[in-house]
């Protein structure tokens, strides 16, 4: 009869694929390194296969890794759901549980609220990621992520946050030293900001590419945080979601009839997941905070640019029925 595997050997699995090397596992969960690094030779005796690669970018499973960690994940879910039929909620809203998210999304909506709900919940441990990044659920790099677009394939479950609303933004210096800006097509004269060609993780986020076609900005960055300091500092105009803005006074709407866009945001998870408490609260928790903040994210109550150098603000229900998202 084979030896059966060793839970502690496979919990160290599970957290060495998650945090992606030997010493944050060992940290995440309070072992020694030494030690995690027995329970995984021990592992790769008994299935006779490696079962990570070391790389520069860190510790990468291989396929027999892999296929090894989903059984030891599916294991490890069945073992919860057990503690929160047996031990009721407050046992089951505990654990860690891993949330990719865009930068902005994480930094300014994610973090705080996320914050008020670990407080809540003490036994509950939440890691977020927030950058610009495309977060793979597939592979284990998350256990939840923020997308922009629902997932086409995979036994994935998606719900919807928010829609948010973005237009053309400039700080008033720049307004007021810069041409008049009286159409769409006075902005190709004008400096532009947005993201850097080859670093932009998603489709959805070339904004200024749905604007204005073919136009080449003059300042680029990955991070949606560096183009709005740009814009702050008058160095053109950028894209930007009207939440963000809201912050800092000195900056208008440009043209926002004609540069209006609408995206949305959806909270995603894995299906083997769904039942496990800590993810239900998060899910139901982030969907009643988005709800709250509808108006902030969808720029209800915008208001007008100076000088007449830029139109004035339309009804935002009018600019989100000319432009629907792609």
């Amino acid at each position: 009869m084979a030896r059966p595997f060793h839970w502690d050997h496979l919990r160290s699995l599970i957290a060495i694929a998650r945090q992606g090397s030997i010493s944050a596992a060992a940290r995440a969960i309070s072992v020694e390194h030494s030690t995690l690094s027995r329970h995984i030779a021990a592992l790769e005796e008994r299935i006779g296969s490696k079962l990570f690669e070391r790389t520069p970018s860190g510790t990468v499973l291989t396929t027999a890794g892999a296929r090894l960690l989903e059984a030891a994940e599916a294991m490890q879910a069945v073992v919860t759901r057990a503690e929160e039929d047996i031990g009721g909620q407050d046992m089951a809203v505990s654990g860690s549980v891993r949330i990719g998210a865009p930068e902005v999304v994480g930094a300014f909506l994610l973090a705080p609220r996320l914050a008020k709900l670990s407080k809540a919940h003490p036994n509950l441990s939440v890691q977020l990621a927030a950058m610009p990044h495309n977060f793979s659920l597939t592979k284990r790099e998350t256990d939840m992520v923020v997308a922009l677009s629902r997932p086409e394939h995979g036994q994935l479950v998606s719900k919807k946050l928010s829609d948010y609303t973005l237009c053309a933004y400039a700080s008033r210096d720049y307004i007021k030293a810069a041409a008049p800006i009286r159409e769409l097509s006075d902005l190709k004269s004008h400096e532009l900001i947005n993201y850097t060609d080859d670093q932009m993780y998603s489709s959805y986020i070339d904004y200024l590419e749905l604007v204005l076609p073919d136009v080449e900005a003059r300042f680029q960055s990955s991070s949606m945080i560096a183009q709005l300091h740009a814009t702050i500092e008058g160095l053109g105009i950028c894209v930007l979601p009207h939440f963000l803005t809201r912050m800092h006074e000195s900056l208008v709407p440009v043209l926002p009839s004609q540069t209006s866009l609408v995206r949305s945001w959806y909270l995603v998870y894995r299906e083997d997941s769904r039942n496990l408490a800590r993810i239900r609260v998060i899910s139901d928790y982030l969907i009643e905070e988005f709800a709250k903040i509808h108006g902030l994210l969808t720029g209800a109550n915008l208001h007008g640019a100076i000088d007449g150098k830029v139109l004035a603000v339309d009804d935002v229900d009018q600019s989100k029925k000319r432009r629907q998202p792609a």
